[in-house]
């Protein structure tokens, strides 16, 4: 699971609302885009981000290895038809486009969140979405980041456990039925604590949040989200 690492590099040195604007350009960019000269620019881009972010390629597509597996599927399913001849191969090449688009967003999403607290996170969304709107998306973007990996790695001690126990030996929709059940018993515990630790740490729905300041770098950001977005319009 990638999550926020502390560290020095440019991506981390940046505003947020800079970092989202580039994010949010891209993806309107990437998903727009046909032209392989375009998604070929596209993804040297997405290096760059990974690159300045120093997280490897190969770790990003690890982690979303479940995606990955649907993404790689759906060309299969989109071929399917109900009725002679069943195949309809030349429906497979939009989806595995589709597929290559998503890929490129979640290189652009990975850099971000290596590289940017949730605090921030939270503060840039606050002080742009005005009033509780601002203040519950903001907390639940939050929370988000803090409760998902938890839970992930809840699942993955699960699995450990029930294979230690055995469970392989059991039908695929045992194993199934058992981790599903653990996994819910595990999340509404996890639930009931984080409730318990927000009452104790006397939650707030306005907290001090960080101060954001651009600097020099980050007009420079401004500009390549802006170009992106611009890109993104002329392609649709």
């Amino acid at each position: 699971m990638i999550t926020y690492e502390y560290g020095t590099t440019l991506l981390h040195q940046l505003d947020p609302r800079s970092k989202l604007l580039v994010q949010f350009g891209f993806a309107f960019a990437a998903v727009t885009t046909t032209e392989p000269a375009a998604l070929v620019t596209l993804t040297l881009l997405a290096i760059v981000a990974l690159t300045l972010a120093r997280l490897s390629v190969f770790r990003v597509l690890w982690t979303y290895r479940f995606v990955l597996l649907l993404l790689g599927l759906a060309p299969l399913f989109a071929s399917l038809k109900f009725g002679s001849p069943w195949i309809a191969l030349e429906q497979a090449p939009p989806s595995i486009l589709a597929g290559y688009q998503v890929v490129l967003v979640l290189f652009i999403s990975a850099a971000y969140v290596k590289t940017t607290p949730v605090r921030e996170t939270r503060a840039a969304i606050q002080r742009h979405v005005p009033g509780k709107a601002g203040q519950l998306l903001g907390v639940g973007v939050g929370l988000v980041f803090r409760f998902f990996p938890v839970l992930l790695r809840d699942v993955r001690r699960a699995r450990l456990a029930l294979r230690a126990r055995g469970g392989d030996v059991l039908s695929t929709r045992e194993r199934v039925r058992r981790l599903s059940l653990l996994t819910i018993e595990q999340a509404f515990s996890r639930g009931e604590r984080l409730a318990l630790a927000l009452r104790a740490r006397c939650f707030s729905w306005n907290p001090t949040l960080p101060q954001l300041a651009f600097t020099a770098p980050d007009y420079l950001f401004v500009v390549i989200g802006l170009v992106l977005v611009g890109w993104g319009v002329l392609q649709v």
